[in-house]
């Protein structure tokens, strides 16, 4: 891991270099043919991506009642109580987004209105792989509840026998989705963008995903459904001072650099020696971690930048945009007030990324390389859209209408003009 000393900005660049993202000719191609034969095989072409991507092969794509019940068995009292503490946490924090309807009389006669609907269907992806991502449920069915969409589509990978982690069935069911599926990868994307024989087409896709996964919904989400957000490996960065607990800052590192080999850590400092108390502390506690094998490639993209002052760490972490943003440093809440990009942040010695993980309440389906700057996490807003309604009487109009046709008639739009007219006329 690289330390960077007060980096000139020519240096900079390499400073902040993100993993390569998903997106070369070659991963698109493959992208491309597999939701193409989904589109036209469907639960064919998924039994048969299924076995030759996964070499797992499934008789039936869904899960059943037996499967969902033996889950529940095989969860421990310990984790259900764990489960049950972050899914309480999650939906209240959720419930509180609620927006109440807008209703506003413009002018007299002319009443606006803007409600929150739920949207009718929606799609979501979990992970399976060495590390099922039960909390993902949780972060993305509970808001998904709370909104009240009708119908919940959830899809994740089976394992070589053919079966879903107990974890993920278990949340699914603490949550309340009925509909899940045994696929993974694109080919769950496509299954939920276009609809198969068995799995229905949804109007959003939501959920985080490797390379093809995120390839896919980048794809599909800009022609045929909406998608959450843009996302890429996951990343965080950390920001801190003298008053920061080296062992706390390099905990933090690696707890986001074992996701994958292409997720990133950085730490930006004012203290060198903290800098150098921080990477020594990354390799002893790596070594004592059960996924340090995975860590030591992922590791290579992590960094410590030393600034010569407060104001350029904050410079660079809103250049930065990280996913999360942890903030070590005196008066944190004065600098998150001057923090303008960042999908989540976290607040003092005491806040470690796990907690929004998993368990303070706040969603942990974050916009990643970047996004920050212009898009949103996951919320409440996610999982609704906003309908505006308007009502005019005639005396609204009357009162309305001479602006209406002057500026109909402006853009040569003369039938937007007579509606208004024609209206006017008659008595």
């Amino acid at each position: 891991m690289k330390i960077f000393v007060n980096p000139q900005p020519w240096e900079m660049e390499a400073a902040l270099q993100r993993p390569l993202a998903a997106g070369d000719d070659v991963l698109t191609g493959r992208v491309e043919e597999i939701l193409r034969r989904v589109r036209e095989g469907g639960d064919e072409a998924l039994r048969e991506l299924t076995l030759s991507i996964d070499d797992v092969r499934l008789d039936d794509l869904r899960v059943g009642e037996e499967e969902m019940a033996g889950a529940a068995e095989a969860v421990s009292q310990p984790l259900k109580d764990a489960i049950a503490v972050a899914a309480r946490n999650i939906e209240a924090f959720h419930r509180a987004q609620a927006a109440a309807p807008v209703e506003v009389e413009t002018m007299p006669g002319v009443r606006c209105i803007q409600r929150s609907v739920p949207i009718q269907r929606v799609g979501l992806y979990i992970p399976g792989g060495s590390a099922p991502l039960f909390s993902t449920v949780l972060m993305l069915a509970i808001p998904a509840r709370v909104a009240e969409c009708p119908e919940v589509v959830l899809c994740t990978p089976p394992n070589r026998e053919g079966r879903i982690a107990p974890e993920i069935l278990y949340v699914a069911g603490v949550c309340g989705v009925e509909h899940i599926y045994k696929v993974g990868g694109a080919q769950a994307i496509a299954a939920m963008a276009y609809g198969t024989q068995t799995i229905r087409a949804v109007d959003k896709i939501f959920g985080p995903g490797n390379r093809y996964v995120t390839r896919a919904k980048q794809i599909v989400g800009g022609a045929v459904v909406a998608i959450d957000m843009p996302a890429g490996p996951s990343e965080v960065m950390i920001l801190a001072d003298d008053g920061a607990r080296a062992e706390f800052v390099a905990a933090d590192m690696l707890s986001q650099a074992e996701h994958g080999a292409d997720s990133q850590a950085i730490a930006v400092t004012t203290s060198r020696a903290l800098a150098d108390r921080v990477a020594r502390s990354v390799d002893a506690q790596a070594q004592a971690l059960m996924r340090r094998a995975q860590l030591a490639a992922s590791l290579d993209n992590c960094r410590i930048i030393v600034t010569d002052n407060p104001e350029e760490a904050i410079a660079l972490a809103n250049r930065y945009a990280a996913e999360h943003l942890i903030i070590a440093m005196e008066n944190p809440w004065e600098v998150a007030s001057k923090i303008t990009a960042a999908g989540s942040v976290f607040i003092g010695n005491y806040s470690p990324e796990s907690a929004g993980d998993y368990a303070s309440g706040t969603n942990h389906t974050l916009p990643t390389y970047g996004w920050a700057r212009s898009v949103s996490g996951v919320n409440l807003d996610s999982f609704v859209r906003r309908i505006t309604y308007q009502e005019l009487s005639r005396q609204g109009l009357e009162a309305l209408g001479g602006t209406i046709v002057e500026m109909a008639q402006a853009e040569g739009l003369d039938a937007h003009a007579n509606a208004v007219k024609v209206r006017l006329k008659d008595k």
